[in-house]
């Protein structure tokens, strides 16, 4: 959500009137976000201090989708987890054990909490048939000093120490797509996705059969859509932007990333 509903701490000009709107109009939307760190309730903690009330149904993280997905593979398994506690809350509330030996899986977030310790750990887990699973390939996070290393960048020292490739379950993955989009009970040609990142928010939409919209107040600049194969059907500089009649006359719903 960072880039398109808040920089850091900051709401970006217009965004909560926007909203009010699609609660206005009974059109109904999800907050998609590729951070696994913080769980639900604390992203909805966070939103209301922005002055944006939301309920804890209405985000939907790639620590919660991977948590589905892994529970729908192998129901009651067990997970080692390089994370913090929006991963492990969401594998816990799906029936997942965390563990430290033999686990079924190597699961791979969000954090600030890795250390050489835990990534030889991952190695050996791997190397000894857990299968590796990111929550996301991100190779950076915005933050308000700059960018750091995100998910991908760490699940790719396991990656190339153990020769496998791991599975990722958040954007652009349609796994997380369909997931948030059968959330709200509603149709492909219902559904537009917005974000600020081409790789990540519009390939996923675009791959979905969404309609995408891309905002320009977080990664993507206007000159860098040269650089891509596919193109979002919208782009405007901020979320408050998008025009009325592209979206409210013909959709149910909106997904914000």
């Amino acid at each position: 959500m960072d880039g398109v509903v808040y920089r850091g701490n900051r709401l970006i000009e217009g965004t909560k009137d926007f909203l009010a709107k699609l609660d206005r109009l009974s059109i109904p939307y999800l907050f998609l976000t590729n951070n696994s760190q913080r769980t639900r309730r604390d992203v909805v903690m966070k939103l209301h201090r922005l002055g944006i009330e939301v309920t804890v149904e209405q985000i939907f993280t790639c620590a919660v989708a991977t948590a589905r997905f892994l529970a729908q593979q192998k129901p009651r398994g067990t997970a080692f987890v390089i994370g913090e506690n929006g991963l492990a809350n969401a594998l816990h509330h799906n029936g997942y054990s965390i563990v430290d030996d033999d686990p079924d899986y190597v699961v791979i977030g969000e954090g600030r909490n890795l250390n050489f310790e835990l990534v030889e750990q991952a190695v050996r887990l791997v190397e000894k048939g857990a299968k590796l699973v990111a929550t996301n390939m991100d190779y950076t996070c915005p933050t308000e000093k700059g960018i750091r290393p995100g998910c991908g960048a760490m699940v790719a020292m396991i990656e190339k120490a153990t020769g496998r490739e791991a599975f990722s379950v958040g954007k652009p993955s349609p796994i997380m797509m369909r997931m948030a989009r059968k959330e709200l009970g509603l149709r492909t040609d219902e559904t537009i996705m917005v974000g600020d990142t081409m790789y990540t928010d519009v390939l996923g939409g675009v791959q979905m059969g969404y309609r995408t919209a891309l905002v320009l107040s977080g990664h993507t600049t206007r000159e860098e859509l040269a650089n891509y194969a596919y193109q979002p059907d919208c782009v405007v500089d901020r979320l408050s932007l998008l025009p009325d009649s592209w979206i409210f006359e013909n959709s149910t719903m909106e997904v914000a990333a």
